[in-house]
């Protein structure tokens, strides 16, 4: 961990010019996800070589690791052309210094050491049906000369829509197999937006999962120039079109394209060439093309893998269920690139998993890893507590005392203390076994969350069961990971260290040592597509990715995350401040309250939108008008006879609106400033959903998207002479007695 100064004097050091991976009047500038520092922070060598006697052999060296090119030099960390070369940044030991590779020699290296492991495992008519690492390479092989013969040409986009699968994988290894770029596209994608995608990598083939998807392409297929075929993977094609293929139509294309062919095309790429694109979810603005190198996708699983101490198939195999979109770098990392990495076995979980059946598919497989976004660990918690709540009095007092122990015990653990008190054992063999194997995850050492910002309630009541879960930290431009959190070393809230071979900055920092958060290393990505402005305002002069996040770093190197500088709410009175901790704080106050959002941009005070937990349909993963067990159980607590959320609203139900106004009201007594408190609040008739458009594919809030639905109401309530807050006293309709608010009172407390 550096601090600003140092760091920007170590990086002006004088390095060999050739191997810079910045030029001398720092031009060059990298993306969010390519770039490497030694361990002094210093750009160093590209590649610790012995030099070799034949000047022929050393050039092919230089030219394999793509710091020379007969044709395209590659002169600059960062490109923002698909077809573009960067120069790498190595470390002259240790992980950093690691030999650049290809994804083919990545997935060759795999089949030498796994080849016979099982590696993909997906339910044919109830039955799980295995491939291994060599039936696994053998298709994507396969289809990668399929992809040739359908006329791929190098660099141009493969997009892939649609859940998790075989294929999915197939489809995208043998793109980049094939010389074009492997493109995941959100399934929740609008057919413009699936447009936006498919036109700005210039794709050559879209691979879609069923005739829902195929209709999106089919509305936008007459405006992609370079669209040759589309193939349709999941289920048996319902009509015939030209350059229309089903899966199996597909794979049997290539049979007579040589492999000498692809062979030479594999042995052409390099690894500082561009093989995938990550788009951003577009919060604001369109999507940006995340360009991933060769090695950004084969050298960050190896430092990730490392640093989270996973252990290789021959020793003992990982297993891992993948379930989260695809389109998004976390899991591809995971599920695809780790895996290849270390020869993990990955189980595909079902269409609907994240309307209901993750848990059966958990149980199932019993993982040894498992990732899952904030709101998938919220879930799991709110259907654990639902189920608690109908059982008996014995059983829940027994649980009480389980989670106070484990709360408290994990607690000294993370904090360095190594005894295992008796009650502990008590509660593990009474409790803690029994919840673990219910949800899936006895097997699983390593509980993972990412994404987005998860609640410290929801980290304590996990870890009060003994299921610690591990936040990890990145994006999209650092290929995935760049902090991550190990048994061995954890704290609550903090997202952990950074991996083994990269680099942190926190960047301007305030009294409180709080600056945007800045990384280097090989995951760094090269550069966004076409977006040459962009890109350069992601890295700084000196080489330096700004993350756009806000946090600290303590004496330890454990890192924190406190707001996202973007989505500081700056008031009239020109206070910046960051919602996050605000919102987690009204919805650990008030257990009732699912979504919480502090509006007060440019405004004279903040006011809230929230809603309520409700049950959602697993269908359409629409919320519904219904409480949940845990929510209806509160009200009860509170003396409400309310059981839908409708009834809560529709009569301002006195018992529900004290208590949020109570958890508002002791949010604002810990507020730094009278800037920071809130002014007023209002609960929304629906909660928050990807469907509806407030929530990313991952679970993350979306807020501009959420500010523009809601704007007439925001308005409406700046405006409003009366509403019931903070600072003033509640109308005569929202009139509590005492004895309701005794009662209230003695409920938070609890």
């Amino acid at each position: 961990m550096l601090c600003e100064a140092e760091a920007r004097s170590t990086l002006a050091d004088p390095v060999p010019m050739a191997y810079l991976s910045v030029d001398a009047q720092g031009s060059g500038e990298v993306s969010l996800d390519d770039i490497t520092i030694s361990s002094s922070a210093r750009a160093v060598e590209v590649c610790s070589m012995e030099p070799a006697e034949d000047p022929k052999t050393e050039r092919s060296q230089m030219s394999k690791i793509g710091l020379t090119s007969p044709s395209a030099p590659a002169c600059s960390v960062w490109t923002t052309q698909q077809d573009g070369e960067v120069k790498l940044r190595m470390d002259e030991e240790g992980v950093g210094g690691e030999a650049p590779k290809t994804v083919h020699e990545l997935f060759q290296e795999a089949v030498s050491k796994y080849g016979d492991y099982y590696a993909l495992a997906f339910k044919k008519n109830g039955q799980w049906v295995k491939l291994t690492y060599k039936m696994y390479y053998d298709r994507c092989w396969k289809a990668a000369k399929s992809f040739l013969k359908l006329g791929l040409e190098r660099f141009h986009g493969v997009c892939i829509l649609g859940f998790n699968s075989p294929e999915w994988f197939i489809a995208d290894i043998g793109a980049i197999f094939a010389g074009g770029l492997a493109v995941g596209i959100y399934t929740t994608n609008s057919p413009e937006a699936c447009h936006y995608v498919a036109e700005n990598c210039s794709a050559n083939i879209l691979v879609v999962e069923n005739h829902t998807q195929l209709q999106k392409i089919l509305q936008v297929e007459h405006k992609l120039p370079h669209l040759k075929a589309i193939i349709q993977y999941g289920e048996e094609l319902k009509e015939k079109r030209p350059n229309l293929y089903s899966w199996r139509e597909f794979l049997d294309l290539g049979e007579d394209v040589p492999d000498s062919q692809l062979r030479e095309i594999v042995e052409s790429q390099k690894p500082n060439q561009c093989c995938t694109l990550i788009y951003t979810s577009g919060t604001t603005g369109q999507p940006k093309g995340v360009m991933l190198s060769h090695d950004n996708l084969t050298w960050t699983p190896i430092a990730a893998g490392r640093s989270l101490m996973l252990m290789e198939a021959t020793e003992k195999q990982e297993l891992v269920v993948s379930y989260l979109p695809l389109s998004h770098v976390a899991a591809q990392m995971m599920d695809i690139w780790l895996s290849i990495t270390f020869g993990g076995q990955v189980f595909f979980a079902q269409p609907d998993a994240l309307k209901g059946t993750l848990v059966d598919t958990l149980r199932e497989v019993r993982p040894t890893a498992f990732l899952g976004v904030p709101r998938v660990w919220e879930k799991i918690e709110e259907k654990m507590k639902s189920i608690g709540a109908k059982s008996s009095t014995l059983r829940r007092k027994v649980a009480s005392w389980a989670k106070g122990v484990g709360l408290q015990t994990n607690l000294k653990w993370m904090n360095g203390c190594s005894e295992v008190p008796m009650n502990f054992r008590l509660a593990r063999h009474l409790v803690y076994r029994k919840v673990r194997r219910a949800i899936g995850l006895d097997r699983c050492t390593r509980c993972f969350t990412g994404a987005a910002p998860i609640s410290r309630e929801t980290l304590e009541f996990f870890l009060s069961l003994n299921i610690p879960v591990f936040e990890l930290y990145g994006m999209s431009e650092s290929s995935g990971p760049h902090t991550v959190s190990i048994p061995q070393a954890f704290r609550l809230t903090s997202c952990g260290k950074e991996m083994a071979g990269c680099r942190t900055l926190i960047h301007k920092p305030d009294a409180d040592g709080i600056g945007e958060i800045c990384f280097a290393g090989r995951h760094i990505f090269m550069g966004y597509l076409n977006m040459e402005e962009k890109t350069k305002e992601a890295i700084d002069k000196d080489g330096w990715l700004h993350s756009g996040d806000l946090g600290k770093c303590d004496k330890d190197g454990f890192i924190y995350i406190t707001g996202r500088i973007k989505e500081l709410i700056i008031t009239a009175g020109g206070e910046n401040v960051p919602p996050v901790p605000i919102e987690d704080a009204v919805k650990e106050a008030c257990p009732i309250i699912s979504n919480a959002m502090l509006v007060g941009d440019k405004a004279k005070f903040l006011a809230m939108l929230l809603t309520l937990k409700c049950t959602v349909n697993t269908e359409s993963g629409e919320p519904g008008d219904d409480l949940t067990a845990e929510a209806i159980e509160y009200c009860q607590k509170l003396g409400s006879k309310a059981t839908k959320v409708s009834e809560i609203i529709s009569s301002k139900d006195k018992a529900v609106y004290a208590a949020i106004q109570a958890a508002v009201t002791a949010v604002n007594k810990r507020a730094v400033s009278n800037a920071q408190k809130i002014q007023k609040w209002v609960v929304l008739e629906k909660d928050f959903s990807v469907g509806g458009g407030e929530l990313g594919p991952t679970m993350k809030l979306k807020r501009p998207a959420v500010a523009q639905k809601y704007k007439e109401l925001i308005d409406e309530e700046r405006t409003a002479a009366v509403m019931w807050c903070g600072r003033k006293p509640p109308p005569a309709q929202h009139s509590v007695s005492l004895g309701s608010l005794q009662r209230i009172q003695r409920v938070l407390q609890k």
